[in-house]
């Protein structure tokens, strides 16, 4: 059930930027947040080492990252929509500072898992700042915008890899969280200089029930998902949290249906568009990510293997950087074709584009530049994905709703990568090779999950061949169902 806007009289604000200005400080802000989630990655080998500890234990430096992540994203959404998303895009950026510096100061595991738990949950950032520039840009800017907002998840992430490669290679592994602070400060600042605060508020009261329902749900269905493989897919502990996600999100979507003010409004996200973009995020998010498994994997396995090339980490971010330019270069042209045809095409010709990649990389994946290009082709598709969901869901919400929408939105695409890891980790597991007596994945399990991402994009073009015809952010919501209406907010 959705609330009146409300628009808080004498609010402090800045003087209003140009909207470039807005548009850059939150793509920066955005590419900032989507770093935390190749920071570690030139490092998780030696992190047991770092941390004097197990594998096993220090893989929750990369977990508690995920867990955090897909608990805060929903929640600071429907805060932010509530009280300012500007705000909670200020709060988000102090608590990724905090996790940053608590990382650089450590060398235990406590205090690493702590501080990337921290990080994790500024990873709404890139929904309120989209939500942000729905209400502030005019509306013949918001398609382009809203498409850049979204690939600096990409974007961050890609460039992100080679610029973390050489820096451990090159420094002290506690410099990576130095730079990310200094980062996260750097955008802090620009936000609070640049970034008017958005004057459409839902009010009301905040949903504390639903917030730990949600919470207790999505943890235990990720931390099964995630950890599945390491303590056995039939394992007690996997399959007693499966159940638990199954039982407390059922629970948690009665209670959602029945309360005055939700956390999240199922009615919304039952709407064909919202629900079918959604579905198509999953898919897209599945997809996207497996390409980010195979392709690192096939650099640095053993040249003697037949099918790998034997590259250092530090080549690895290189070939996958330019994915995230393309990514950026192609919102534009992602834009001009939701306004020309409607963000339903737009995201049909991603799914179409990511497929044919991934079919791509089944017969070209023996040399370097092959993988540039085909990393080159999905990074693309994926631009015009993720530039055509907002435009997707802002069109079928309300401006008071914005936020937990588009937040909702982006932990589809985290649940659909991390079912992706768990899938891929599966397949390579079981097709492997032995080679100088170690196990390594097979080119055929490689093949393999490349085709099941091309599967997913398929999938996804499917689903969104189910959406509503044309309809753009511009053009303002489809109307709400009758309902009997909420309280007035005061």
């Amino acid at each position: 059930m959705s609330e009146a806007p409300v628009r808080p009289a004498g609010s402090l604000r800045p003087a209003r930027p140009s909207p470039n200005a807005v548009v850059a400080v939150l793509a920066l802000a955005g590419i900032t947040v989507s770093l935390m989630q190749t920071l570690v990655i030139p490092i998780v080998p030696e992190l047991p080492k770092y941390l004097n500890a197990s594998a096993s234990d220090a893989a929750w430096a990369v977990t508690a990252t995920l867990l955090a992540a897909a608990v805060a994203t929903p929640v600071a959404g429907r805060i932010g929509d509530m009280f300012g998303k500007r705000l909670m895009l200020l709060v988000s950026l102090v608590l990724l500072v905090a996790g940053s510096v608590v990382c650089a100061l450590s060398g235990a595991l406590v205090p690493m898992i702590v501080g990337r738990t921290l990080q994790g949950l500024a990873a709404a950032v890139v929904p309120l700042g989209i939500s942000i520039m729905r209400d502030e840009l005019p509306p013949e800017r918001l398609a382009g915008s809203t498409a850049l907002m979204s690939a600096s998840l990409g974007v961050g992430g890609a460039l992100g890899l080679p610029a973390a490669a050489f820096i451990a290679d090159h420094f002290d592994w506690h410099v990576l969280f130095w730079t990310s602070a200094t980062l996260g400060v750097v955008a802090f600042a620009l936000v609070v200089l640049l970034v008017p605060e958005s004057t459409v508020r839902s009010g009301g009261r905040f949903d504390a029930v639903g917030a730990v329902g949600l919470a207790v749900g999505l943890v235990s269905l990720l931390l099964a998902v995630s950890k599945g493989a390491d303590w056995g897919w039939a394992s007690g502990t996997t399959l007693g949290l499966f159940a638990l996600a199954v039982v407390v999100l059922v629970a948690w979507g009665f209670f959602e249906l029945r309360t005055s003010r939700p956390l999240v409004d199922l009615r919304t996200t039952a709407r064909r568009q919202v629900l079918f973009t959604n579905l198509a995020s999953i898919a897209f998010g599945f997809s996207m990510f497996a390409m980010s498994l195979v392709l690192p994997q096939l650099l640095q396995l053993p040249a003697q293997t037949g099918y790998g090339l034997g590259r250092s980490m530090m080549t690895v971010g290189l070939v996958m950087a330019p994915q995230g330019l393309v990514m950026m270069g192609f919102a534009p042209v992602s834009a001009a074709i939701t306004k020309a045809r409607g963000p339903k095409i737009t995201l049909m010709i991603g799914a179409v584009i990511v497929a044919a990649g991934y079919g791509l990389n089944i017969v070209l994946m023996s040399q370097v530049w092959h993988l540039v290009l085909v990393s080159c082709i999905i990074g693309a598709g994926v631009g015009f994905a993720y530039g055509a969901m907002p435009a997707l869901i802002m069109a079928a919400v309300p401006a008071s709703e914005t936020a937990a929408a588009n937040s909702l939105n982006t932990l589809m695409r985290s649940i659909g990568t991390s079912v992706a890891s768990a899938v891929a980790g599966v397949i390579l597991a079981q097709l492997t090779i032995s080679l100088g007596g170690a196990t390594l994945p097979s080119e055929n399990g490689f093949k393999a999950v490349m085709a099941i991402g091309a599967g997913a994009a398929v999938l996804a073009f499917v689903l969104a061949s189910f959406l509503p015809g044309r309809r753009t952010a511009e053009a303002g919501p489809a109307p709400a169902p009758t309902e009997p209406s909420a309280e007035p907010v005061r």
